[in-house]
């Protein structure tokens, strides 16, 4: 096997974009502490950080390796030998071809991937949920459904010369999806629906009004949140090459116009444009345009945005009409946002702007790659949905996945974690907080 020669400035790259996409758990955690009541901010932005310790361990014993080890040559899942990293060191230079980057810069690449997505389930069961069991979950929920989905969606086979095997499923079918449209997005939202489904409707939900606490920290969240989005999408190219810009300008131009996008139908709607939706509307821009953003033009992620933006925005109130309670809309943003993303590539997608893309619709493709999108997004709502469903209710009917009544109503960081976020008594100085 010829030795791959490393590139200094594609792995710089490597290493800036892990760096940016980890800063976006902290920043979840600002948007969605931001959102609930004041009487849970800590537990909600613990649940986000507590991800970040649980993933990171476990993806070095075997998550990494059960994502994107190849000795078994399965389209299911990877390797499991529990060597981890130390195991697979040498396997990644035939992940579909020649990367010039160290595994280990590709590992910690992914890890990150890894820790967000279950982070994003978090939002579907704010102010509710017993915090020693959702780190249980965290762990059960990414050896059993992320670290498979990654690897039908992100392993494309062990390829010698010009034979390529052992392709993930999805992969192996043609799906497009960059960035994680499938295997972050649509696979928490999923996720995220099937635990509220699973733990029920907070105590006075549409009875009592619920508002976020801090919409300064919506906003501050929703701000880490695009910034290291660059990183996840951009990044994703494993090379500071022409992709990667695409990648980069697609992203900034598609949360810009989803933003415009959201308000839009705030001001049509209700005659006010807020700032929690303006934070909403950029979400949901980058959670659509993640899948699409190096297989579609600028112009088109232009749409993509504006459509997600208005998209989600009507999308957030079908938890009232169905019945289930989606705290922090994570249904509504992730799952909504994700689907259209995914198959916006199957209309807008081109090989004018990246060689290995298939055209889409408007390109005179045909529905051969929107078909295609439409299977990925299938079978991994269905996957996702149905392992957390019952994943969801052996917790409960166990060990309890849903705090009691009245430490719901005294406040979940209390009861949880024995702190508030905010000290509201009398200095001793005399003054007072206000």
């Amino acid at each position: 096997m010829t030795p791959v020669v490393l590139n200094s400035g594609d792995t710089a790259w490597i290493l800036a974009s892990s760096a940016l996409v980890l800063l976006m758990t902290p920043g979840l955690a600002f948007f969605y502490g931001g959102m609930v009541r004041t009487k849970s901010v800590l537990n909600m932005m613990m649940m986000s950080m507590i991800t970040i310790g649980i993933v990171s361990v476990l993806w070095v014993i075997y998550g990494y390796e059960l994502a994107f080890g190849y000795k078994g040559e399965s389209a299911w899942y990877g390797s499991f030998s529990l060597s981890g990293l130390g195991g697979e060191v040498g396997n990644f230079i035939n992940n579909g071809g020649t990367y010039p980057i160290p595994v280990l810069v590709f590992a910690a690449f992914q890890l990150m991937f890894a820790i967000i997505t279950p982070a994003l389930i978090s939002g579907a069961i704010a102010d509710r949920t017993k915090f020693v069991t959702w780190a249980i979950f965290v762990a059960l929920w990414v050896t059993i459904v992320y670290f498979p989905v990654a690897h039908w969606v992100f392993y494309f086979g062990n390829k010698v010369g010009d034979t390529l095997t052992g392709t993930g499923f999805l992969a192996g079918k043609g799906i497009e999806d960059f960035a994680g449209g499938t295997a972050v997005h649509i696979n928490a939202g999923a996720a995220g629906l099937a635990l509220a489904i699973v733990l029920g409707k907070r105590v006075g939900w549409r009875r009592e009004a619920m508002r976020p606490h801090s919409l300064p920290l919506v906003l501050l969240g929703s701000g880490l949140l695009w910034f290291g989005w660059f990183g996840f999408n951009a990044g994703s190219a494993l090379a500071a090459n022409g992709i990667a810009g695409l990648a980069f300008m697609n992203t900034q131009v598609a949360t810009a116009a989803a933003l415009l996008g959201w308000i839009l139908v705030e001001k049509v709607r209700n005659g006010h444009m807020t700032s929690l939706g303006a934070a909403s509307g950029a979400v949901s821009g980058l959670v659509a345009i993640t899948p699409a953003c190096a297989f579609v033009a600028p112009w088109a992620a232009v749409v993509i945005g504006l459509i997600a933006g208005a998209l989600c925005a009507l999308a957030v109130g079908l938890k009232y009409k169905l019945g289930f309670d989606d705290s922090l809309d994570v249904v509504g943003v992730h799952l909504v946002g994700g689907i259209w993303g995914c198959l916006s590539i199957g209309i807008f997608g081109t090989h004018v702007v990246n060689s290995i893309g298939v055209d889409g619709l408007l390109y005179g493709g045909g529905t051969a790659l929107l078909g295609k999108q439409a299977l990925g997004v299938g079978l991994v709502l269905a996957y996702s949905f149905t392992v957390t469903l019952i994943l969801g209710f052996v917790l409960e009917k166990t060990i309890g996945f849903r705090v009691k009544k009245d430490a719901e109503i005294e406040g979940i960081d209390l009861n949880e974690h024995a702190e508030t976020a905010y000290e509201m008594t009398s200095s001793s100085r005399g003054g007072s907080l206000s």
